[in-house]
This record gives structure tokens, C-alpha cells and sequence, in this order.
């Protein structure tokens, strides 16, 4: 299974080539490929699979599935403490 994740964009390289950028997930920031979506800016949130954003996000629609992420990652922690 493949999984792409939602991140916010920090900062631009635009002079790079491929352009990069920084991307926050949760507060943990990735050099991420922008060189697909010309239009991103600086607080846009994108959709991230293997260093890659593949297109941008709304920003309500990032931070549910954030959230819902953080959900499924605490039942985990829950489960796997046995309680």
C-alpha cells in the first residue's frame, strides 16, 4: 500500500533544479521535490509520496486528515500498551 501525506510548505529553492522545498509534517520538516507544481507557494499544503508533492491541498482538508492520522497512530500506542 502507498501512502502520501499532507505537509506545509516552509520554504521554496526555486534557483534549484529540481525545484525543493521544506515541508512541516507535524512540526518535522523534509526536503521535499516541488518541481511538479509551479504554481505552490510558501504556506500552501501539498500532498507528499516518496519526496515528491504531487498536488496541493486545501488547508481544512490537510489538517483533518492530519488529525485523523494522529487518531490511528494513539489507538496504536493504546493497543500496543494493552490498554
Amino acid at each position: 500500500m502507498c501512502l502520501a501525506i499532507p505537509g506545509k510548505v516552509i520554504s521554496i529553492e526555486r534557483d534549484e533544479s529540481p525545484v525543493m522545498g521544506n515541508v512541516s509534517f507535524g512540526g518535522v520538516q523534509k526536503k521535499v521535490c516541488l518541481e511538479w507544481l509551479p504554481e505552490v507557494r510558501v504556506g500552501d499544503y501539498v500532498i507528499v509520496h516518496v519526496g515528491f508533492a504531487l498536488s496541493t491541498v486545501d488547508e481544512q482538508e490537510a489538517l483533518e486528515t492530519l488529525k485523523l492520522f494522529k487518531e490511528i497512530e494513539d489507538a496504536n500506542d493504546e493497543e500496543a500498551a494493552g490498554t
